[in-house]
């Protein structure tokens, strides 16, 4: 089991505040804040933005990829737009997927940075 992930962005404050909106419907909020570090999380920090001022964009396409779980379809399309209203890029619109064990809702984004953020919901399937 994962307990947290660290992500290296150029500008904090920028990232800090586009990481802020785009989790917020996803129950994480900002939990710890220091020079060079902002984390967040539901009770601990689990995501860490970590200042880097030389990092370079990754190119589309080739960045971190990370899913984190959505409570509904709602919150995922809250999460993709959240980030296009603060400079992120889609990657992928919310909507249905198919994977190889079920099907799931979900979307992508682009991040200042280039890693790609997923937010996905397993709906109950009617019996």
């Amino acid at each position: 089991m994962i307990d947290h992930l660290s992500l290296a962005v150029r500008d904090l404050a920028a990232s800090a505040a586009f990481y802020e909106a785009l989790l917020e419907p996803l129950g994480y909020r900002r939990l710890v804040e220091r020079e060079a570090t902002v984390g967040f999380g539901k009770r601990y920090p689990e995501i860490w933005l970590n200042h880097r001022p030389g990092r370079v964009p990754e190119p589309d396409g080739t960045g971190l990829h990370v899913c984190l779980r959505a409570a509904s379809q709602e919150a995922v399309q809250a999460f993709h737009q959240a980030a296009l209203d603060r400079g992120g890029k889609s990657d992928g619109a919310p909507g249905p997927r198919t994977a190889a064990m079920t099907g799931y809702y979900a979307a992508f984004i682009l991040d200042l940075d280039g890693n790609k953020l997923e937010a996905a919901t397993f709906p109950k399937v009617p019996e």
